[in-house]
């Protein structure tokens, strides 16, 4: 087990091998905040990211009689690597928990502070739709026909995840018996459609060696309603003997400047076992060392933004010669 960090990334470095390198570097930031999904796509050779927040919330146990206040950090750093469809990354979260449990007449506290998550993975892209299907031409003679629904806008970009969630063997959020070292794998599936409406969807399997496995799925609908301002709706299923539960997310994320974000949010669940809810705020920043945009040439996306960058070169010399 403890090579298992190693042989995850030699997966991946096959994987990569098979394929060629997809055009993932935007001219904006790529966060995966606020929610709790993952996106598809990288963030694109020589980017370093920076996603952080804190937050605040409680829990109330209605069988248990137990109501935890809960105050946490969560942040994950991501880093394009070898390729633009590779990304490494680093996600994980801190909280300090105040629980009270009512025994007898009295309310008992209990503290616990603790790493609750932190997760060493890879992420990489299989499959671009918008490399690999060739957009329709425009039809001169039907306006009906430009606007018919195109079934192909439903095929989404794919990507596939494998992480190993690494914690202290003593652990206070850890269950009796659970590993200090456990696998986790995603399939990760990306909409980006026409009125700036992107979904997200996570299929995630955790901890599949230990006793407790965790079976999650989530969907996230985001829609940009300006170049600055979007908001996004979430849902978040989680299937598992040790605990299942049914969240709702929803927020706003603003960009102040190509490279940050700031953004709000908030969640609630559906059952009293316990009854959640929480608020978070945060940032996300990029570290943009990305040298050049790498284009493959039958790459739709990358003719696109290969043809705008060489007219910006052709303009910047007939300034220079003015001068």
């Amino acid at each position: 087990m403890k090579h298992l960090p190693i042989n995850i990334f030699t997966f991946i470095l096959l994987i990569a091998s098979g394929y060629s390198s997809y055009a993932q570097y935007t001219e904006t930031i790529n966060s995966n905040r606020p929610g709790a999904s993952q996106g598809a796509f990288s963030v694109g050779t020589g980017v370093i990211q920076l996603e952080a927040g804190a937050y605040f919330g409680n829990e109330s146990h209605t069988l248990l009689r137990t109501d935890t206040d809960i105050l946490g950090a969560d942040y994950s750093l991501r880093y394009g690597l070898f390729f633009e469809a590779l990304e490494i990354s680093l996600i994980g979260s801190f909280e300090d928990n105040t629980e009270f449990i009512r025994i007898g007449a009295n309310d008992v506290e209990f503290k616990t502070r603790n790493f609750k998550t932190n997760t060493l993975g890879a992420k990489y892209l299989i499959f671009d739709p918008s490399r690999s299907i060739k957009p329709d031409k425009p039809n001169l003679y039907s306006w009906k026909a430009n606007q018919k629904f195109k079934w192909k806008t439903l095929i989404p970009a794919v990507s596939i995840y494998a992480g190993a969630n690494i914690s202290q063997a003593i652990n206070p959020f850890l269950y009796e018996g659970e590993k200090s070292i456990t696998p986790k794998v995603a399939l990760i599936t990306q909409n980006n459609w026409t009125g700036s409406w992107v979904l997200v969807m996570n299929l995630i399997l955790d901890k599949l060696t230990e006793e407790f496995p965790s079976y999650t799925g989530i969907v996230t609908l985001t829609h940009a309603f300006t170049p600055k301002f979007a908001g996004f709706m979430e849902y978040q299923g989680i299937i598992s003997d040790l605990y299942a539960d049914d969240i709702v997310r929803t927020g706003m994320a603003y960009l102040v400047t190509d490279d940050l974000q700031f953004d709000v949010s908030g969640l609630i669940n559906f059952k009293n076992t316990p009854d959640r809810w929480q608020l978070a705020a945060g940032v996300s920043y990029r570290l943009d060392l990305h040298k050049k945009e790498e284009y493959l040439d039958d790459s739709y996306e990358g003719d696109r933004r290969r043809k705008r960058t060489e007219k910006s070169e052709e303009i910047e010399p007939e300034i220079d010669d003015q001068k």
